[in-house]
């Protein structure tokens, strides 16, 4: 049975609009020339995969549904478990839960027990996991053999995908253009190069990771037996609905009020400029808290509304894109403004305007446009500002719930755990990793479009 969250249907709305949009710039040339540059970019096509990987896995989890219990005499029946795809997906992981802490790849706790032998003495040691490394007689000795066979096998599987959908290119191509030429367009080109190095890498990885991950905790487990790779693979959904549909609800906003000041001036460009610098002078920190702070109260107080725990995280993760979005669109604002106060002085649109052509279609044809690549700019350079906003958020428990899984909630949760002895470690790296990655990648990628985009830039780099 499916369910609908909120920001599910939000981002899948956005990935609508921008599959429309690239349609619509495929068609137009002046649209399509400066994405076309981005893709014969190394650094931009390699970090488009990786990005797209991160979608990926964004989507998948953005699909939830209650899984059907076996069949009953009276009809089906669901059960109040929400799922997703990714959840599917990572049943092992999901279900093989431990007592408590162990290592990455470790075979048993690790923090020492009282365990009662068979005859009845009582020592102390580390316990044997129930799922990590159960299949191992010997863990001592067998384990790093196990792990270098299944790590061979995963790397074998990769290797066969990886090929398979480089003959599919390559027949493509051949139909095309000829043997010859085919192979010089697909590994003679350096950034469809680099991009097909990149995804064998990601579909290394991520083959010795699933061969690995039903036999062996790759991350570890936190304090409850949850795996910590789980916990991370949840929490890529978390960082894209932050830095995605706080952008959506964003952009309207700076882009109406950013046109409108600089255009007409006067009382509107007054009372804009008097609203978001009143907006800025209040700590966004404050708001937001207040903001989550009233959701939980009225969260608390309407409690017969919401059918499950999932649903009430959903709404509270809404609630955060849309205060940030709300505390976010004052400095596209400004600039949108300032280029709209140039190019209202430029010859075009003094010739509009001695032609009679009104205001709204004057903005709609001449302004809108030739400020495009200023909010495309924008909103790739925000999206990794956002998504480590999240992370200080949740830090300081005004971020999301605390049950939906997010890199923040993970790093807040490391603070007790790097003040044990021994350290729990692999909790915060996990976070930091996979955080670290898809930020890395999004500035990599926002550099490439600014160059791509900026008219003063394009073309400035070989």
């Amino acid at each position: 049975m499916p369910v609908f969250f909120l920001t599910d249907l939000l981002l899948f709305a956005l990935l609508a609009l921008a599959l429309g949009f690239g349609f619509y710039a495929a068609g137009q040339e002046h649209l399509r020339a400066p994405w076309r540059s981005v893709l014969r970019s190394r650094i931009g096509a390699v970090s488009l995969v990786v990005l797209s990987a991160y979608g990926c896995i964004g989507l998948l989890d953005s699909i939830h549904f209650h899984p059907k219990l076996p069949q009953q005499a009276d009809g089906p029946r669901y059960s109040p478990e929400i799922l997703s795809l990714l959840d599917l997906w990572l049943t092992p992981l999901r279900t093989q839960q431990e007592k408590t802490y162990s290592a990455p790849f470790a075979t048993h706790l690790y923090a020492k027990e009282q365990i009662r032998l068979p005859d009845g003495r009582t020592v102390r040691d580390y316990p044997r996991l129930r799922f990590g490394g159960a299949h191992l007689e010997d863990p001592a000795t067998q384990k790093a053999g196990d792990i270098a066979r299944r790590s061979a096998f995963g790397l074998f599987q990769a290797l066969g995908v990886w090929g398979g959908l480089v003959a599919l290119l390559l027949g493509w191509q051949v139909r095309r253009r000829g043997y010859k030429q085919a192979l010089s367009w697909l590994f003679g080109d350096p950034p469809r190069r680099a991009a097909l190095l990149t995804l064998g890498l990601l579909l290394a990885l991520g083959f010795v990771v699933a061969a690995l991950a039903p036999y062996y905790h790759v991350f570890g487990t936190d304090k409850v037996g949850e795996d910590v790779l789980y916990q991370g693979l949840k929490s890529i959904r978390t960082g894209l609905v932050i830095g995605t549909l706080t952008t959506l609800i964003m952009l309207p906003l700076a882009v109406l009020l950013g046109i409108l000041a600089g255009y007409f001036r006067g009382l509107a460009d007054d009372l804009i400029q008097y609203l978001y610098t009143t907006l800025n002078s209040v700590p966004s920190v404050l708001l937001i808290a207040a903001a989550v702070l009233m959701l939980q109260v009225y969260m608390n107080n309407h409690a017969e509304a919401f059918t499950s725990l999932a649903e009430r995280a959903d709404l509270r993760l809404f609630f955060l894109c849309l205060i940030l979005g709300i505390t976010s669109w004052t400095g596209l604002c400004r600039l949108l403004r300032g280029e709209t106060l140039k190019l209202r002085e430029m010859d075009f649109v003094q010739a509009a305007q001695a032609l009679g052509v009104g205001p709204l279609t004057l903005l709609g044809r001449h302004i809108l446009p030739n400020v495009l690549h200023i909010v495309l700019i924008s909103v790739v350079l925000d999206f990794s500002g956002l998504v480590l906003a999240e992370a200080v958020l949740s830090y300081i428990n005004i971020g999301v719930d605390p049950s939906m899984n997010s890199w923040g909630n993970m790093i807040n949760s490391a603070r007790l755990e790097l003040a044990r002895e021994p350290i729990v470690w692999w909790s915060l790296s996990c976070a930091f990793l996979l955080m670290f990655l898809l930020v890395l990648f999004a500035n990599l990628f926002a550099d490439v479009v600014r160059d791509a985009l900026d008219p003063r830039l394009r073309g400035a780099r070989p």
